[in-house]
């Protein structure tokens, strides 16, 4: 799969403030950015995966930690397809 790169500048401070090293934030925030995206319905549970870098159901799994149903958009499928 190919990649592109999204450069973004981050304030020291802001490093300073998570206590965290830029390779560690980047990785939260690629994470926050996938759990993000999917929550809107934007992304799909395998994109978002691809986006955090992880496996599909590694992805599914911490969804708890961000208090994300991971299945809620099938199940407004579901919902939807029943009315």
């Amino acid at each position: 799969m190919t990649a592109r790169q999204i450069v973004i500048s981050i304030p020291e401070k802001v490093l300073l403030a998570e206590k965290t090293d830029e390779e560690s934030f980047a990785r939260e925030m690629r994470m926050l950015a996938a759990v993000k995206l999917y929550e809107l319905g934007r992304l799909s549970s395998g994109r978002a995966a691809d986006l955090a870098d992880m496996f599909r159901i590694e992805f599914l799994m911490a969804l708890g930690r961000y208090k994300i149903f991971p299945f809620e958009s099938e199940l407004k499928d579901l919902e939807g397809g029943n009315a």
